[in-house]
C-alpha cells in the first residue's frame, strides 16, 4: 500500500495555477514549480505523474476556482437581467485592478491557446470547451437581459460579447486600459 501524501492536492494544483498562469507551460521551471508548491520533483511527479499533470490540474483548479464562479450567475436555473453586463463590469473591474492575476497575466487558457501547449489536442478540447462554455453562459446572459429580442440577433450579440471577453483577456498583459475598454464596448452593445 502507497503511502498517505502530507500535502493537500488542490492547494498544490493552487499555487502551481499561479505560475502557469504568470509564465506559461513553457516557461514554468520545474524549479519554480517547486518553490511555489513547496513539495520537491519527485513528490510533484508522484503526485500528478508530470509537468503536464500537474498543468491539467491547475487547468482544472482555474476553471473551478476562477472562471465558473464569475459565469455562475448567467448559469443559473433563474438568469437575472442584470447578469451580462454585471459579468462583464466585474471582469473590466477586475482587468482595471493592477494587482490582481487577471490584469497581470490574462487568462490562463488564452495563453495557453496561444503558446506551443494549444497544439496539445487535450488541451486544445479544454480551450475550446472554455470558449463554449463561456459563449453559453453569455447568450443565457443575453436572453435574459432582452426577453423580446429576435432569437438570432441574440445568438450574434452574444458571439460578438464572446469575441469582445477573448480579445480584452488576450491583450490585458500588454494593454490593460485597453483591454477595459473593449469590454465597455462590450457591455455598450448589450445595452444597445
Amino acid at each position: 500500500m502507497g503511502r498517505n501524501p502530507r500535502f493537500d492536492r488542490a492547494e498544490v494544483a493552487r499555487a502551481a495555477r499561479t505560475v502557469f498562469w504568470r509564465q506559461g507551460y513553457e516557461g514554468a521551471a520545474v524549479p519554480a514549480l517547486e518553490e511555489a508548491t513547496g513539495l520537491g520533483r519527485s513528490s510533484l511527479y508522484h503526485a500528478f505523474g508530470s509537468k503536464r499533470g500537474l498543468f491539467d490540474a491547475a487547468v482544472d483548479s482555474y476553471l473551478e476556482e476562477v472562471v465558473r464562479p464569475r459565469l455562475r450567475t448567467m448559469q443559473a436555473s433563474s438568469v437575472q437581467p442584470e447578469a451580462a453586463h454585471a459579468y462583464l463590469a466585474g471582469l473590466r473591474d477586475a482587468l482595471r485592478d493592477g494587482g490582481t492575476l487577471p490584469a497581470t497575466s490574462g487568462c490562463l487558457l488564452i495563453n495557453s491557446a496561444a503558446a506551443p501547449i494549444g497544439e496539445d489536442e487535450a488541451v486544445a478540447a479544454t480551450i475550446t470547451a472554455y470558449r463554449a462554455e463561456l459563449r453559453g453562459a453569455l447568450a443565457t446572459g443575453v436572453a435574459a437581459r432582452h426577453p423580446g429580442r429576435d432569437e438570432g440577433e441574440c445568438a450574434r450579440l452574444a458571439d460578438a460579447l464572446t469575441g469582445l471577453v477573448i480579445a480584452a483577456l488576450a491583450t490585458v498583459r500588454v494593454d490593460a486600459e485597453a483591454a477595459a475598454r473593449t469590454l465597455d464596448t462590450a457591455i455598450d452593445l448589450l445595452e444597445g
